[in-house]
């Protein structure tokens, strides 16, 4: 199969890595790619978002399949447009991933179906805002969040009315986040442990993706500031049988049968933000695309064929059978640049790369990276993720670490704790 890849990040790289070992290949094309997806395919000059572009190249390139990583195109309508030159697409249309590109449609939408998720209100008028925030009614912490995309950003953590009505302000008013601001929620505060979980759909039937955990804060122990990722582990320890089938039955059935019936059937990757409560998993988000870091630990974990499963997705034929996962921990740790997820330095040469790579079971999945001569230097925030398999998580921690100890630049940030309250849970069941 001829096969087209959008997008340019740590998501895209793995997903190059996966589709490249298949044996039903025969070409590769990233658009546009980065220093790590030259290594498994052929990079287009044609950047994600430049619709007509990726329409008319898809076009004339007879392609078999088209995967879109990033969530902008296929907000915008990339699938669709696709679609109608007869082009197979991995990716939802632009009606089903409003259920990212739209937090209120996401919510309106969950409680049109009784999926549990945190109480709120939706404002397009900040005085409005304010005289809520402000009613007494409220218990804070409570949660301020743009409608539209905004980069990972846009959610405001308000301790108080003044940080709330602040943030509604500059949202609606200050126009913060440009027209995904135009509307905002308020949210009450979910308490408990975040987790991710991962289905793949045809638009009817769906399959259930391994579990895995992620670190979205900057700092050890979970502190600094919110970020895309530092970092993510698979399978993950609080995610138990139970618990999943639980999330399938209340929220991933629900989610999938509800698109059909409105209209908008779901085709691709349906990521689920979830905080697991004590009374029971409720939904943060959806995502309509692969998670970034968590896709660096799913892929090497497949026993399959990801080409097979995306090309099944994107014709319809998923199979709803379990998938077979290989009996291994995955654990990756995100290196990025000094500053991170603030302003930060590009340009910066890496070394080591290749000496990382010759651990077994080590792979380097380039995120922010370009290549300058012969020189790969870093071109974001996240530049690499650095991946370790071992069948004992521990060792695989250990590798990722050594992995991550061999390469350097100027300026490289990363967190020291992935997956260490993995190790201790597990070593606290062990010993009770």
């Amino acid at each position: 199969m001829k096969v087209l890849l959008v997008g340019s990040g740590g998501r895209e790289d793995a997903l190059a890595w996966a589709l490249k070992r298949s044996p039903r290949l025969e070409h590769l094309h990233c658009a546009p790619g980065n220093a790590g997806m030259r290594r498994h395919g052929a990079c287009l000059d044609v950047g994600p978002n430049d619709l007509p572009r990726l329409e008319d190249h898809a076009s004339r390139g007879a392609y078999d399949l088209v995967v879109v990583g990033p969530e902008a195109p296929l907000v915008a309508g990339l699938a669709d447009r696709l679609r109608q030159s007869g082009i197979p697409v991995f990716g939802p249309s632009a009606a089903a991933a409003r259920i990212e590109g739209s937090k209120i449609f996401a919510k309106e939408f969950m409680a049109r179906h009784g999926i549990p998720t945190a109480g709120f209100r939706v404002f397009d008028r900040a005085a409005d805002a304010e005289t809520y925030l402000r009613s007494g009614a409220l218990s804070y912490p409570l949660v301020v969040k743009v409608d539209g995309l905004a980069a990972g950003k846009g959610v405001v953590l308000a301790d108080d009315a003044d940080t709330a009505v602040r943030a509604a302000s500059g949202m609606l008013e200050g126009r913060t986040f440009g027209e995904a601001g135009s509307r905002i929620l308020v949210e009450e505060l979910l308490r408990g442990r975040e987790a991710s979980f991962f289905v793949l759909s045809d638009g009817n039937r769906f399959v259930e993706l391994a579990s895995c955990q992620d670190y979205k804060r900057a700092l050890d122990g979970d502190r600094g500031d919110n970020t895309g990722g530092m970092g993510t582990y698979s399978p993950s320890v609080y995610l138990d049988e139970s618990t999943r089938n639980g999330i399938v039955e209340s929220i991933v059935r629900p989610t999938i049968a509800g698109l059909e019936q409105e209209g908008c059937p779901y085709c691709g990757v349906l990521y689920v933000g979830l905080m697991l409560t004590e009374c029971g998993p409720r939904v943060l988000e959806f995502n309509a695309r692969f998670g970034d870091p968590e896709t660096q630990v799913l892929i090497p974990r497949l026993d399959g064929d990801w080409l097979e499963l995306l090309h099944a997705c994107a014709t319809g034929k998923l199979e709803e059978r379990p998938l077979a996962w290989k009996n291994e921990t995955a654990v990756c740790v995100v290196m990025a640049s000094d500053g991170y997820p603030g302003r930060y330095e590009t340009g910066r040469p890496i070394t080591g790369i290749e000496d990382a790579e010759s651990l077994e079971g080590v792979v380097v999945y380039h995120a922010g990276t370009a290549v300058e001569g012969d020189t790969v230097v870093t071109a974001g925030g996240r530049v690499l993720g650095v991946t370790a398999l071992d069948a004992d998580l521990a060792r695989a921690r250990e590798r990722a670490y050594e992995a991550v100890s061999r390469i350097s630049w100027d300026g490289e940030q990363h967190r020291t704790d992935i997956a260490l309250d993995a190790l201790q849970r597990s070593a606290r069941e062990v010993g009770s």
